[in-house]
Parts: C-alpha cells; sequence; structure tokens
C-alpha cells in the first residue's frame, strides 16, 4: 500500500497549467503549478516552452520575488499570421531562474504566471515544460497528450504518460477582447449580468430622487397653506359672529364686549 501509494504521488505531481481550457481570441492569465518531487534537492530553474506554429502575439509577464524570469524570442520565417495579427517573431520559451538559497525545497510547489493573447483558433496548445533540481538533475515534461488531464487516464481510456506536457484545450466560445481576463462562457454571462444590474439601479436611484422631489414639493405647499397658530381674528369676523353668540348664549371674551356695547347703544337710543 506504501509503494502504490508514492507510485500515485509520482504520477499525479506533475507540471500543469491552470485555467488548461480558454477562448479562442481571449486574453487569459495562464499559471504553472511546478511540484518539487525530489525527496533530497530542490527545483532552481522551471523553463516552459511557448507554440510557435500557432504563436501568442503577446506575453508578459509577472515578477515573483527571488526569481528571473528571462524570457526567449525567435524569429518566424515567413511570418505567421494570427487573426489580426501578422508576427515577425515570437516569444518560443521563458525561463524562471532562482536566485542563490531560494527554490522549490522538497514538500513544496511554486507556481509562475503569464499573461497571453489574443489565444490562437486551434482544438489545443502544448506547453512543454523543463524542471532542473540543485543536484543538476533534469525532468521533462514533454509527452504530448490528445487535450489536458486532471486524472491519471486520457479520455481515450489510455493511461496519461509519465511525463505529461502541460495542454492548454482552446474553445470556440466568444468572448469580449478583454486583456488579462480569463476566457470562457461564465466569464461573458458575467459581464452581461453586471451590466443589467448597473442598469438596473440607475433607474431606481432616478425614481427614487424624483419621488423625494415630489413629496418635498407637496409638503412646502401644504405648510404655506396651513393657517397660522394663535393668530388674532378680524374684526369683521368678530362683529359676524357676535349675532350668533347673543342667540345661543355662550360667554366668551369677544362675544361678551360685543353684547355689551349694543345693550348700551339700544338704552341710549331709548
Amino acid at each position: 500500500m506504501l509503494l502504490f501509494g508514492l507510485g500515485a504521488g509520482v504520477a499525479f505531481a506533475h507540471v500543469s497549467v491552470n485555467p488548461n481550457e480558454v477562448a479562442a481570441g481571449s486574453w487569459a492569465k495562464l499559471t504553472f503549478r511546478v511540484p518539487n518531487e525530489s525527496a533530497t534537492a530542490s527545483t532552481v530553474s522551471v523553463k516552459v516552452s511557448l507554440p510557435t506554429d500557432h504563436p501568442f502575439p503577446s506575453v508578459s509577464l509577472m515578477p515573483i520575488p527571488g526569481w528571473t524570469a528571462t524570457p526567449h524570442t525567435v524569429t518566424l520565417d515567413p511570418p505567421v499570421t494570427e487573426g489580426k495579427f501578422t508576427l515577425n517573431e515570437a516569444t518560443d520559451s521563458i525561463t524562471w531562474t532562482a536566485a542563490d538559497g531560494v527554490g522549490i525545497k522538497p514538500g513544496e510547489f511554486m507556481e509562475f504566471s503569464i499573461s497571453v493573447g489574443p489565444v490562437p483558433d486551434v482544438a489545443s496548445l502544448a506547453m512543454p515544460a523543463q524542471q532542473t533540481y540543485s543536484d543538476g538533475s533534469v525532468v521533462s515534461w514533454d509527452q504530448v497528450t490528445s487535450a489536458a488531464h486532471d486524472d491519471s487516464a486520457g479520455h481515450d481510456g489510455t493511461a496519461e504518460p509519465d511525463h505529461p506536457a502541460p495542454m492548454l484545450t482552446v474553445t470556440k466560445t466568444a468572448v469580449g477582447d478583454a486583456h488579462g481576463a480569463a476566457a470562457g462562457a461564465s466569464g461573458a454571462s458575467g459581464t452581461g449580468g453586471t451590466a443589467t444590474t448597473d442598469s438596473t439601479a440607475q433607474w431606481l436611484a432616478a425614481s427614487a430622487l424624483i419621488l423625494a422631489a415630489i413629496a418635498l414639493l407637496v409638503a412646502v405647499i401644504g405648510l404655506r397653506r396651513r393657517p397660522q397658530r394663535g393668530a388674532a381674528p378680524s374684526d369683521a369676523a368678530v362683529s359676524d359672529a357676535a349675532p350668533d353668540l347673543v342667540t345661543s348664549g355662550v360667554a366668551t371674551d369677544a362675544g361678551s364686549t360685543a353684547v355689551t356695547e349694543a345693550a348700551s347703544s339700544t338704552e341710549r337710543t331709548s
């Protein structure tokens, strides 16, 4: 059982690329995962070869502390046309070299990332890797399979080779031409969903502002029409109210004054 477990560990611990599937014409960040398989030595150099029959028009490197990335460029004769680009030269490999005292130690792994695009419109792209150890040994991951694998068996049921090359499967899904964006149908759908959400939010915000303005206008008009509290009644209002007060016998300050003045005038007349 121990020997079987060790054998399975070695079979799975190969250099791989993530993601292993992108859309044609897209820009993608490709990350090469490099595990250290030696029990005594550290990985001090990693070289990844890029295709030249279907080259990437653009290749950018992500710096890694303690490692030096060195791209290698070749002249294409004759020039190669990829989509809208006609290339006279292309990057055919990148080598990462560890500084002294730095490396991938036993039981560890490291990831090396690049940005490429647009991705050529082909079925798949092989990117062989070469792993160099501090004891001078070199392991080549260059056995090309028909497609990328995540398990120990191929899609056709055959066993995966011992040293498979990192494989990138290219799909036909149409995606936006966004630099550094990973391709895929889910990415395109996510972008559309964000745009719809933003539009809905803008309409709701505008409607809320309009309703708030209407409510403020109604409140101002209501305050202007409302009578002021504590205002003294006018003389005309008191005169009009006096007869009713006499008839009904209601005693108020304003009504009593009006009735008294009316009685005095009647006595003088008599």
